[in-house]
């Protein structure tokens, strides 16, 4: 028998013991176990993740552990829609050639260095995260990176996760980088402003040190793009002349649009407050226009475009993966799971303020950051009402979101939007091994230093 056969089973049997064990109710129980069947067969079986997610989902349903209104009330349909059309207009943009182009106006400029590349694409992909959204940046800077490994037929994993890791650190900078960010900014009345003094400093210097340690763990890899880069162009003069075309009058309608969705997409907050608009209502909006304007430029090839371009296996995953995690919502597990964690620590400020941080990042890394962190706000909320200090908890959530979303492939949205891509085009497969070895890596000391930095600034 296989060995991860053996070891998914033993792992699910675990599960349905271990909440056993802890006395939750028999509901609650057969829930958390149908929950490890989908979580232990993506991260082992990662190519039947799908076929797990559809068992799952149809078990809880046969159960009546869930029913069909709260299914659809969780499969996130508006985070299905966002990606469609943000999907599109990448797809659009790709079938004018628009990022090979860029592509060689960058490699002009770096030369034969491959860390030099690298490390522009990480530093883009944390800025676009910030400025926009995880998922546009990943679905971007994704594009841009295909063109590289594809040109010099290298193996992209490394340099795609590398780049993930980034998105998801620039995402905790601003208000609107990510979905967790917005849950918190909404329920503890954050700002703009407050995120651009508390989050985005940590931000900046988590990446710094998210780069270095990417550099170390994946010094081979980089080490043979330079070698391709530098065997194949010299000092890279002509891709610098044929870059300069990304310029040109071939690529004015594309830069209008990429230009007028990032734009919007930057100032939908105020632009819906100024509508009297209800939150996100332009963000979605916006997406699903700039589909709507590619569909039309595309004429007799929309279809096309839009049946081949959208990763349709990936969108139907999340909707099933939201729509697991939210029946173990929905029948209480976790609740449960978070109150039990809060208990432990008592009312040390210091101890709770941890114990919040690192249980954030580890239920990000295993059931997705956003649905981890709405897991954790009616906790804080009752924290509240018992007189105690929750300002540094909100922090401590944004920062154990965003950096536990990079222990594993599942933690967070861009992870799983970057690897169905890559899936999408043949261009390779990962393990769960593959992942965390990289993830564990980079997510113990990042949040150590964003707690330990929260920590300093939060002290009387």
């Amino acid at each position: 028998m296989n060995k991860n056969v053996i070891v998914f089973a033993g792992l699910v049997a675990l599960t349905f013991v271990a909440g056993a064990l802890v006395g939750l109710p028999r509901q609650q129980v057969i829930a958390l176990g149908l929950f490890g069947v989908m979580l232990f067969g993506t991260l082992f079986f990662w190519r039947y993740r799908l076929a797990f997610a559809l068992l799952s989902v149809a078990a809880m349903l046969a159960l009546g552990l869930t029913d069909i209104p709260h299914v659809v009330e969780s499969a996130g349909l508006d985070i299905i829609l966002f990606l469609i059309g943000m999907m599109v207009l990448v797809g659009f943009l790709e079938e004018r050639h628009f990022f090979d182009a860029l592509i060689d106006a960058i490699l002009g400029r770096v030369g034969g260095d491959g860390r030099k590349l690298i490390l522009i694409m990480m530093v883009l992909s944390a800025f676009f995260a910030a400025l926009v959204d995880e998922v546009t940046s990943t679905l971007f800077m994704m594009a841009a990176l295909f063109q590289v490994t594809t040109k010099y037929r290298i193996n992209p994993l490394p340099f795609l996760i590398m780049l993930v890791f980034a998105t998801n650190v620039g995402s905790s900078a601003t208000v609107v980088g990510n979905p967790v960010g917005i849950i918190i900014a909404l329920r503890a009345n954050l700002s703009f402003a407050d995120f651009l003094r508390w989050a985005s400093p940590i931000s900046f210097v988590v990446l710094a040190l998210t780069v270095v340690l990417s550099f170390v763990f994946f010094s081979t890899d980089i080490r043979s793009l330079t070698a391709h880069l530098k065997h194949d162009h010299g000092d890279g003069g002509e891709l610098a002349k044929n870059g300069r075309r990304i310029l040109g009058k071939e690529f004015a309608n594309c830069w209008i649009l990429f230009l007028a969705t990032i734009l919007a997409l930057v100032f939908h907050a105020p632009l819906e407050h100024l509508l009297g608009l209800p939150k996100n209502t332009l963000l979605l909006a916006v997406a699903l226009m700039a589909a709507g304007v590619a569909l039309l430029m595309e004429r007799e090839k929309a279809r096309e475009l839009l049946e081949k371009r959208v990763d349709w296996w990936t969108l139907a995953f999340f909707m099933l993966l939201f729509a697991t995690v939210g029946t173990l919502r929905y029948v209480g597990v976790t609740a449960s799971m978070a109150r039990g964690i809060v208990s432990v620590s008592g009312e040390n400020s210091t101890v709770l303020f941890l114990a919040v941080t690192w249980s954030t990042a580890l239920l990000s890394a295993f059931m997705d950051n956003v649905l981890a962190v709405s897991t954790f706000v009616p906790v804080i909320k009752d924290l509240e009402t018992l007189g105690l200090n929750i300002g540094p908890l909100w922090w401590g959530m944004l920062f154990g979101g965003t950096l536990g979303g990079n222990a594993t492939m599942i933690g967070s949205t861009a992870n799983i939007v970057a690897l169905g891509l890559m899936e999408r085009r043949a261009l390779g497969h990962v393990t769960f091994g593959q992942w965390i070895k990289a993830g564990l890596l980079i997510t113990i000391p990042t949040l150590a230093l964003a707690s330990a930095l929260l920590l300093l600034q939060l002290r009387p």
